[in-house]
């Protein structure tokens, strides 16, 4: 009797140690993007704390005056600080925006059904949006006009 493995028992060792290491490489590779994707969700919400700082919701007194145009997050650190930004924190805020509108301004009947209450979109977007590498990320509030 001959000691040693048959070719059939060799390959299928080879296709299982395959699989493994595919799926450990897999589940390495969707690991790092989720990190990735994490750290730009942290300064997505730091972006969206200066934007509230600078432009605070609760003092605006005129549905006109709830709009704010896209501004760059360093702008935004600007207006609340007399600090100017590290070079990391300059690295870390290049290319996002913060930016503020009413949804519902122009329609009477919605803020009327809404008891008064104003539609508010708070948007955050980074990446090189000309290339169609862009993103962003948004929530709604809402603010109704002190009486």
């Amino acid at each position: 009797m001959k000691k040693g493995f048959t070719l059939l028992e060799v390959i299928l060792a080879s296709v299982i140690l395959g699989l493994g290491l595919g799926a450990i490489l897999f589940s390495v590779s969707t690991s790092q993007k989720m990190i990735l994707g994490s750290t730009y969700y942290e300064t997505v919400q730091e972006v969206m704390d200066l934007g509230e700082m600078a432009y605070p919701l609760g003092e605006v007194k005129e549905v006109d005056d709830i709009d704010v145009g896209e501004t760059k997050a360093t702008e935004l650190w600007e207006l609340i600080s007399k600090e100017r930004l590290t070079s990391a924190q300059e690295d870390k805020f290049y290319g996002y925006t913060w930016e503020r509108e009413c949804i519902n301004k122009h329609d009477d009947e919605d803020v009327k059904r809404l008891g008064g209450l104003y539609r508010v979109k708070i948007t955050v977007r980074w990446g090189d949006r000309y290339r169609g590498h862009g993103e962003s990320e948004s929530y709604f509030t809402f603010w109704r006009k002190k009486e």
